[in-house]
């Protein structure tokens, strides 16, 4: 009978090592699923979308006019606020100072 239980004691300690493991290994299965259903649905709204065939790519719909009208107003914003120093036009002082201009007499006495 002694030797039975000496036979027996590493059986049950191999059990127990086997049922950590187990139990390890599914915490870990169920973190890494959790981590990858999150980040799924972040890049869904972002328009990503990973299939087995890959990663696709939805692109937003801009109409036409509205892509035109941020362009303008990109370069719009540029040209305002640029300064040219070698630049002196006859139009605009573009340096932005302002003269004080003398004013002329009507007619000559």
């Amino acid at each position: 009978m002694a030797k039975s239980k000496h036979n027996v004691l590493p059986l049950v300690l191999l059990l127990l090592f086997v049922a950590v493991l187990a139990v390890v290994g599914y915490v870990v299965y169920t973190i890494v699923q959790d981590v990858s259903k999150n980040t799924r649905e972040k890049m869904e709204k972002k328009h990503m979308v990973f299939s087995k065939d890959g990663m696709k790519v939805q692109v937003k719909e801009v109409q036409d006019e509205a892509y035109k009208d941020r362009t303008q107003s990109v370069l719009v914003n540029m040209w305002n606020h640029t300064s040219f120093p070698a630049y002196k036009s006859r139009l605009w002082d573009m340096t932005g100072e302002q003269k004080n201009a003398e004013k002329r007499k009507p007619y000559a006495i």
